[in-house]
């Protein structure tokens, strides 16, 4: 620690002036120190627009206090920035998680100063992003001035994560857990049998991505019997760990970085940030490989698991808002959804609840008003509820309307079925004129 020179966050924050772009790093890996410290200069700067994709910590960017000074300029929606996200002090920007670092690199987004947080320097000086390299990597890359947090705390993960202190302008020395999420919760009995569903679809040899959330973290539980599967996805959470330590996953049949798990985040626990900690079979790269379709595709048996806001008939998915209410972003669904398709006996599948926590059907006539589409009906696969599992591939408008239909939670289907018939009954093209 003594070899290298570190200053105070507020020191380090005092480079940030106003009208700059200031890029913070996100999920576990949330510099929250460095945030907090310059949301304390709020009275001396202003017009500062801040670009991130998911954050984590005890921050609160929809203070009112801020507006003048701060605006949230969000690549991915998350808890802490949602309510800024849909005011006037916040907005959000439809892009595909992979293409994000070309907003960086191509100075359509250029940063002018990247907050980010580091595992400390090892004898050679290289620190590692830890636990998201993501966009990272690409704004770490291309900011004018780059402040680090370097936590002990912080795992040391291996592929496109190391940053000699020569490229990093500024160094804070603070240690602190990382902030921690666990699925692994008691599932629901309706989260149980989705993820059974899902299981049931999954070949031996598959290369998997899994989205975030407990229907995934349910469906690795129930692939204990399976054989040399692979991973290739954006995050990692706990629930892969059991499986690689019991060989299950292995990636040995994988064609691209053959035994290698390849991700880009992670959110998890402690479990999950010391099981990563220097281990060389844990690769973590920049999102704009990972999330590449055309690398994707290369594995054979690409198998695709994400989950929907609400489908309609023809098989349109909103999965990042609520009408016009932004809840999240397109992120890499798109990306691992086309990337499963076009891959040798590849699977992608959406997977949800029927219906809502408050009990509407998630399976709909038309998406709400203002809903964003983000898997286009040209796109989807498998779609996968608690009561089966239907392939729309191939399938005309009404032969993907009944198949939902037939998936539909119960109490919903009568009201589809007559939804189903306004729609497709014959119809006197004059009257449509």
């Amino acid at each position: 620690m003594t070899a290298f020179k570190y200053v105070s966050a507020e020191e380090a924050v005092a480079t940030i002036r106003t009208g700059d772009r200031v890029f913070i790093h996100g999920s576990a890996a949330t510099p929250v120190p460095l945030v907090r410290a310059m949301q304390a200069r709020h009275h001396e700067i202003h017009h500062v627009e801040l670009v991130s994709i998911t954050t984590m910590g005890d921050l609160d960017f929809d203070n009112p206090k801020w507006c003048e000074s701060f605006f949230f300029n969000s690549l991915f929606v998350s808890t802490n920035t949602r309510k800024v996200c849909n005011s006037m002090n916040g907005d959000y920007v439809p892009i595909f998680l992979s293409q994000i670092p070309q907003l960086f690199k191509r100075n359509i987004l250029p940063i002018d100063v990247a907050l980010i947080q580091v595992s400390p320097p090892d004898a050679h000086g290289y620190c590692s992003l830890g636990t998201s390299v993501d966009i990272a990597r690409a704004a770490a890359d291309t900011a004018r001035h780059v402040i680090a947090q370097v936590n002990p705390r912080m795992p040391r993960t291996h592929g496109d994560s190391f940053i000699h202190v020569r490229d990093i302008d500024t160094m804070v020395w603070h240690q602190m857990e990382l902030p921690e999420l666990s699925y692994d919760g008691a599932a629901s009995p309706i989260i149980e049998k989705i993820a059974d569903n899902v299981a049931s679809l999954i070949e031996d040899g598959a290369t998997l991505q899994l989205g975030i959330g407990n229907i995934p973290d349910q469906v690795l539980k129930n692939l204990t019997g399976h054989k040399d599967l692979g991973l290739h996805t954006e995050m990692l959470s706990d629930g892969v760990i059991p499986l690689i330590e019991s060989g299950v996953i292995n990636n040995r049949r994988k064609k691209l970085n053959t035994g290698l798990s390849v991700t880009a985040f992670m959110n998890g626990t402690r479990k999950l940030f010391d099981f990563v900690d220097d281990n060389p079979e844990i690769r973590l790269m920049d999102i704009a490989y990972v999330n590449d379709t055309s690398i994707i595709r290369q594995n054979s048996k690409a198998t695709a698991i994400n989950s929907a806001i609400e489908i309609d008939l023809t098989g349109q998915v909103c999965a990042d808002s609520m009408g016009t209410y932004q809840y999240s972003g397109i992120g890499g669904q798109m990306d691992f959804i086309r990337g499963a398709s076009l891959s040798e006996n590849g699977l992608p599948i959406i997977a949800m609840p029927s219906v809502t926590s408050t009990g509407i059907s998630r399976i709909v006539p038309f998406l709400k008003e203002g809903a964003a589409v983000v898997t286009t009906r040209g796109h989807v696969h498998w779609v996968v509820t608690e009561y089966g599992k239907v392939d729309l591939f191939g399938k005309n408008l009404k032969q993907r309307a009944q198949a939902l239909i037939n998936i539909a939670h119960p109490e919903h289907r009568e009201w589809l079925e007559k939804a189903f018939y306004k729609r497709f009954k014959p119809a006197d093209a004059s009257q449509l004129a």
